[in-house]
């Protein structure tokens, strides 16, 4: 657990740096890599290159993030802890995503609603450039509430119950699924397999995420009860298994409406509605959602240890 606990402290403190040589970064460098030689191997079937690069992808992080971890412990067992628990640090994005929402949010209060758009543009995948105020808040609550899950409580489960590897792991195969998961002509039959892999290791984080979304806002004094009604109504709102889950806690906590049809690469995607519009949605529901980001994130960290703990006894 020391690892855990040093690579969630760095993610609290530090933040998501910057640089080329970041391990995502380098891992989207090799699925691109990889799928450019699977589609041409497999041309003629671009789903079973889809998977090649998949299994590719994830046996190539997982042995090669092993190597590195029995080197450095056996140069010394504190620098083994050390180097795993900045790879783990490097799986986390509890600061990064408050980072980003607010970089949006402080063009949105200088009155600057076309460097909001750009700057949202860096953090959904939807189109930004028509979006009015309302419709770039909504986009900004639902992207935390939605990588609450993936991008915080998974990776944390995951290096807490698993380890570094893992954790690592599940950032390639997270990453992945935001490369290939497009139902565009391009993607529809190569990123089948990205995209539903992803769903499988999502599927108990999204849910476990849905009811600390719950417990946090019971200890913010946010309408926690509704947060359960809603949850319990829309967590399927979404053509992702997993993605409503965080976003239906999130939206009735705070008595929004999220989700909604948007346009994707210029194409109009219809999507039913999360929540119910109690009031409207204000800059201020970007700070509370990222309150909830960070209570989750630390529920999230003591579950892992409490579990790594079960699990020693057994």
């Amino acid at each position: 657990m020391k690892e855990l606990t040093i690579g969630y402290l760095l993610d609290l403190i530090i933040g998501d740096p910057q640089n080329p040589i970041h391990p995502i970064r380098l891992i989207g460098d090799l699925c691109k890599r990889i799928e450019n030689y699977f589609r041409k191997e497999l041309s003629n079937s671009l789903k079973m290159a889809g998977l090649s690069t998949w299994i590719s992808v994830v046996l190539i992080v997982f042995i090669f993030t092993n190597l590195i971890l029995k080197l450095s412990y056996s140069l010394n067992y504190i620098f083994g802890i050390i180097v795993s628990g900045i790879i783990i640090y490097f799986c986390i994005a509890t600061k990064s995503l408050k980072v980003e929402a607010l970089k949006v949010i402080k063009a949105l209060k200088d009155n600057d609603i076309e460097e909001a758009r750009h700057r949202l543009s860096y953090i959904v995948g939807r189109d930004t450039k028509s979006l009015d105020e309302e419709g770039i808040l909504r986009a900004v609550v639902e992207t935390i509430a939605e990588n609450i899950s993936d991008g915080v409580v998974a990776p944390i489960l995951y290096a807490g119950l698993f380890g570094a590897p893992f954790a690592l792991v599940y950032k390639a195969v997270n990453t992945m699924d935001s490369m290939f998961g497009y139902k565009n002509d391009k993607y529809y039959d190569f990123g089948y397999f990205p995209a539903k892999l992803d769903d499988i290791f999502n599927y108990i984080p999204a849910r476990i995420t849905g009811y600390l979304i719950m417990i946090s806002a019971y200890f913010l004094n946010l309408d926690y009860k509704n947060s359960y009604k809603i949850y319990i109504r829309d967590r399927y709102n979404h053509s992702s298994p997993n993605s409503a889950h965080p976003e239906a806690a999130v939206a009735g906590a705070l008595g929004l409406k999220l989700g909604g049809s948007n346009y994707y690469f210029g194409k109009l995607v219809e999507k039913p509605t999360i929540g119910d519009e109690v009031k409207k949605i204000e800059i201020n529901d970007v700070y509370i959602t990222n309150k909830v980001l960070y209570l989750v994130s630390f529920l999230s960290f003591s579950l892992s240890i409490l579990l790594n703990y079960l699990g020693s006894l057994f």
